[in-house]
């Protein structure tokens, strides 16, 4: 099931305690436009878009079920001039990458972040669902053997993103069997490379992300939630996984493409 609009709103529209697993992928803050006046990440600075995150999965929390888990996919940005990514490189194409960088207003000066600064977004976000009562499970590496090339000399390439595990509860449902590789228990590093979405032209992540994720986290015939559905990688392979799932999308050209992958599973 889709929900289009504002996942604030929409996510009141779940059951209480219906979800089993969130799989998902925000926006990351200063990186991309998604050309819509609601959307996550134009916030002026990170603090404010953490806070604008920790709203929403507040609200998650009431629609996941005690012993569910929450997967969320989140990358770091670099703080200048331009309120975002401080690095021209090709991570997007024109529309959405440097050229809006190049036109976004400066962001107010900040309190410690310095121009060129690594904003650190992941573990602000990671630490204040603590505060919030969640618990922290692990920090998984994303390593991508394909990273986008940087046009840098002052640092290494950047090639992994962070996958962070929550739970609301200390005793939660977790199935390592079900990504065991070779009979040996998965590691909390995943390698795999990004994938591309050419309708929607931005990289999504891989089938195998999301697979892994409802893989441990939940059972056939659960519901998968992600409220940033973008291109619907997670609801596509939920289904292909035997799940039911709900997700949310804010921009309607999203949400046809969405219709037309999920219509393509061989369980729909």
């Amino acid at each position: 099931m889709i929900l289009l609009g504002n996942c604030y709103e929409k996510i009141d529209e779940v059951f209480p305690k219906s979800i089993q697993t969130v799989v998902t992928s925000p926006p990351y803050w200063g990186l991309r436009n998604y050309d819509n006046d609601e959307q996550l990440g134009q916030e002026s600075s990170p603090e404010i878009f953490v806070s604008n995150l920790i709203r929403l999965f507040d609200k998650i929390k009431n629609v996941l079920r005690d012993d569910g888990t929450v997967w969320v996919n989140i990358g770091d940005t670099f703080f200048g001039a331009k309120g975002g990514h401080h690095d021209k490189n090709s991570i997007t194409n024109s529309d959405t990458g440097i050229e809006y960088r190049q036109k976004r207003k400066a962001p107010p000066k900040h309190k410690y972040l310095k121009d060129g600064d690594l904003a650190g977004v992941p573990w602000m976000f990671a630490t204040e669902m603590q505060k919030q009562g969640w618990y922290l499970k692990q920090d998984i590496i994303w390593h991508k053997p394909n990273p986008m090339p940087e046009a840098v000399n002052n640092r290494c390439a950047k090639a992994h993103e962070y996958i962070f595990l929550f739970t609301k509860k200390k005793q939660y449902y977790f199935n390592a069997d079900a990504i065991r590789v070779k009979d040996v228990r998965r590691t909390s590093v995943w390698s795999m490379n990004t994938a591309s979405c050419k309708e929607a032209h931005f990289a999504v992540f891989p089938q195998e992300l999301p697979a892994l994720c409802i893989k441990a986290g939940s059972k056939e015939g659960d519901t998968v939630l992600d409220p940033f559905m973008g291109s619907g990688t997670t609801a596509y392979v939920a289904q292909e996984l035997g799940r039911e799932w709900v997700g949310i999308e804010l921009n309607p050209k999203y949400v046809e493409i969405i219709k037309r992958k999920t219509a393509q599973s061989t369980l729909f």
